[in-house]
């Protein structure tokens, strides 16, 4: 089996060098792991970085934001053929010892598409106003997509080849990590949840997802739900 490791990145030269030399290349019954970096419109050393770590680099010209950087991350996946997908945040919020119980199922053929839970066991230092944050955007994806996660926005998840095929991304922004559960329920994919650890310093609190940016997810959502194809 074949695996994409996709890291979006806009603006990430603090950060994305210590993240890709963590990242492990080997896991069991894995024949290939590829590391893909998006810079999604980088106007700092982000691309540069990447390209010294011989990793396979694609750069947007302008910033789309995480949903553009992933949609071009899945769409190559899908035209390179790749097994599985993986998606890890390229600021350091993700431990990369979570990368294979996040595999695990899809290798094992257990599930579609896994995602790694920040709020299924208390492993890490989130900030409480960050976990009210979640929960409450777990409840509208629940709303407008009838499908249930404890962590709608971890940015470390699994997906299987079916899934890969499968899921359309249309959003180009932060509402991207709701649209997942939108596509894995109308796409009828199995979902599994396994807990990892939260990792929450100045720099990734600064560059991640912010509670005021709910009212726009929502309407996003809304469109993504009625509107949208």
């Amino acid at each position: 089996m074949r695996l994409a490791i996709i890291l979006p990145a806009y603006n990430e030269e603090k950060a994305i060098g210590k993240v890709l030399a963590a990242i492990p290349r080997k896991f069991p019954k894995i024949s290939k792991t590829e590391i893909i970096v998006i810079s999604d419109g980088s106007t700092d050393k982000t691309a540069e970085i990447a390209r010294k770590k011989k990793v396979i680099l694609i750069e947007h010209d302008i910033n789309r934001g995480l949903g553009g950087a992933l949609g071009t991350g899945f769409a190559y996946a899908r035209k390179q053929r790749y097994d599985i997908l993986l998606t890890f945040d390229s600021d350091g919020q993700h431990n990369p010892d979570d990368i294979w119980p996040v595999l695990k199922p899809i290798v094992q053929k257990k599930a579609d598409v896994v995602i790694g839970s920040r709020l299924r066991e208390t492993k890490g230092n989130m900030p409480w106003y960050r976990t009210i944050g979640i929960w409450g955007l777990n409840l509208i994806t629940l709303v407008f997509f009838w499908v249930w996660t404890s962590d709608s926005q971890s940015g470390l998840r699994a997906f299987s080849k079916k899934a890969i095929d499968k899921i359309d991304l249309q959003t180009n922004k932060m509402e991207v990590s709701s649209e997942f559960f939108y596509e894995i329920g109308r796409k009828g994919l199995k979902l599994l949840e396994v807990p990892i650890t939260s990792i929450y310093t100045n720099y990734s609190l600064a560059k991640g997802q912010k509670n005021i940016n709910a009212f726009r997810i929502i309407s996003k959502m809304i469109y993504r739900r009625f509107f949208s194809k």
